[in-house]
């Protein structure tokens, strides 16, 4: 009979039992192989091998907290990401506040451009750059391309710029080439320079204008005030000027606090009214009627004004008296309101002569004064400014 089961080299096996003749048992090894129906039971493998094997946990019971992990350590990284970026761009601010206080020029890269300016890369910050402050270069380069066209052309490119407005709290980073162009070329601009010169925008006041410096580039931009651009009077500067034209100016006034320019054009020219004064007020044994016809319809009474400024440029330091000259018709309108100049005419015995003007009418006014040219005009602009 199967008395029990044990353990064999080759596997599980059963031991058969029975009792000899003699009384003792007889054992005999059924193999497992010879026994079909425990076949199933059979765990073939050497018995001097031990293998181990880690049970997994269930992915189920798993699943939830390795994402809910995986999600704080990303929240830490990101946390830390933005903590950075947030301490480089406030670094950056205060960069920038710096290099507006101090006015240092910054060589900022063009990274792209919308319709109101270029959009400048300044370390982590993205500042602006207006067209209207872009240098005049780069629409005089080709006069022919639209603003959005040469900004095109200029992304990836590095241009000299000043920082001009800072707002952190409201993310405004504003940028002007122009002011970083008057630091480095204003020097090379006095009171008195003739400059051959680009017309840009003309305006009912005047025409704004573009100075050529000696290295072929249009640096600057100053104002022809109409009153500055004919001795001619100008109703429309659209009738004298034309944008695009090439002119030559003077540069008569430098505002060095406000990075301004003011320009002419007539002071380029003699004043066709003092070349041929001569010829419009008779000399003394002429008649007047010889040189000159004053029509009916003309008043040739002093010039409206005329009186009251004379009386206060007696109240004046160094001026002793002051009486009217000779009045004459010039054949142009010189001016629309009343004017006076300083004549060319050589002094005689501390005798001066100034020129009133307006309109088509001249009257000469003689000043005997102990000032010199330079007195009598400061003279002229304080009485000027007290008479309406």
């Amino acid at each position: 009979m199967f008395a029990s089961l044990g353990l064999s080299a080759r596997g599980l096996g059963l031991f058969h039992s029975s009792l000899s003749e003699n009384g003792h048992v007889n054992s005999s090894t059924v193999l497992a192989s010879l026994c079909p129906a425990w076949i199933g039971f059979i765990h073939r493998r050497r018995p001097s091998i031990i293998r181990a094997a880690v049970i997994p946990k269930p992915a189920a019971s798993s699943s939830g907290t390795d994402k809910r992990e995986s999600a704080r350590q990303e929240s830490k990284d990101g946390d830390a990401t933005d903590e950075a970026l947030q301490l480089r761009r406030s670094a950056d601010w205060r960069a920038a506040s710096t290099y507006k206080e101090s006015g240092v020029i910054f060589d900022g890269r063009i990274d792209g451009f919308n319709n109101g300016g270029l959009l400048i890369r300044f370390y982590s910050l993205l500042g602006f750059l207006p067209y209207p402050l872009m240098s005049p270069s780069h629409s005089c380069r080709d006069p022919q391309k639209s603003i959005q066209d040469i900004a095109k052309d200029l992304v990836g490119s590095s241009i000299s710029l000043k920082v001009i407005e800072v707002n952190e709290e409201e993310k405004r980073l504003i940028f002007s080439e122009k002011d970083a162009n008057w630091s480095k070329y204003s020097s090379q601009v006095k009171v008195g320079d003739v400059f051959d010169a680009r017309v840009g925008s003309v305006e009912d006041y005047g025409a704004f204008v573009h100075l050529l410096f000696l290295d072929g580039h249009y640096h600057f931009t100053g104002l022809v005030h109409v009153s500055e651009i004919s001795w001619d009077l100008v109703h429309d500067v659209r009738d004298v000027l034309n944008e695009g034209e090439q002119v030559k100016v003077k540069v008569v006034h430098i505002n060095r606090e406000k990075s301004r320019l003011t320009l002419s054009i007539k002071q380029l020219e003699e004043d066709p009214l003092l070349e041929t004064l001569d010829k419009v007020i008779p000399q003394e044994g002429q008649s007047e009627f010889d040189s000159f016809i004053i029509p009916d319809n003309i008043n040739t009474e002093p010039l409206p004004g005329l009186g009251s400024i004379c009386k206060e440029l007696l109240q004046e330091d160094g001026i002793t008296d002051v009486r009217l000259g000779r009045h004459g018709l010039e054949k142009r309108v010189v001016s629309q309101d009343l004017e006076l100049w300083l004549s060319n005419i050589p002094a005689n015995n501390e005798q001066f002569t100034l020129l009133a003007r307006a309109g088509r009418q001249v009257q000469e006014v003689y000043l005997t004064t102990t000032l010199d040219p330079s007195g009598i005009k400061n003279a002229v602009q304080r009485v000027l400014q007290r008479v309406p």
